[in-house]
């Protein structure tokens, strides 16, 4: 199924016509575990890395489901979010990725976000947030540190 049409990895996952529950935040952490990139297209991935995606779902989501139910013990869960506390990337704009140290990025679209480690997933590629992207045009910032250069300018 995931290889079945040529799609971005963040797309293909968030699908319920191909994977049914795993939704934007579980996404966003099962890619930073198999150390993907939310942009990758599906049909040009190595053995090696359908593998690791496979492996990365499971244990995210396995992981997800017991601290889940136990936060929740016999009760009707409370406070349902997607943005939950121990969650690697997804939520966590701007804030240290907890494998690698680097500040975790985001794409935005529509009302959806990405959540990602350019470290850890891009090989230290700062991915294109569409809008903001078409905006600046050339301007656009190509790693992380050319981000935080261009906030620190706007901030002063």
């Amino acid at each position: 199924m995931l290889q079945s049409a040529n799609h971005t990895l963040k797309r293909a996952l968030t699908d319920p016509r191909l994977f049914s529950g795993i939704g934007n935040a579980y996404s966003d952490e099962i890619l930073h575990r198999a150390r993907l990139s939310p942009v990758a297209l599906t049909q040009r991935l190595t053995a090696e890395q359908v593998d690791a995606l496979h492996h990365a779902t499971r244990e995210v989501l396995l992981a997800w489901i017991a601290r889940l139910r136990s936060e929740a013990a016999d009760r009707f869960p409370e406070k349902v979010t997607a943005f939950r506390e121990g969650m690697a990337v997804h939520g966590r704009y701007r804030l240290p990725c907890p494998r690698c140290g680097a500040k975790v990025q985001r794409i935005r679209y529509a009302s959806n976000e990405t959540n990602y480690c350019p470290q850890c997933q891009t090989n230290g590629k700062l991915l294109a947030d569409r809008a903001l992207s078409r905006l600046l045009r050339e301007d656009w910032p190509r790693t992380p540190e050319e981000w935080e250069l261009k906030v620190a300018r706007s901030s002063s």
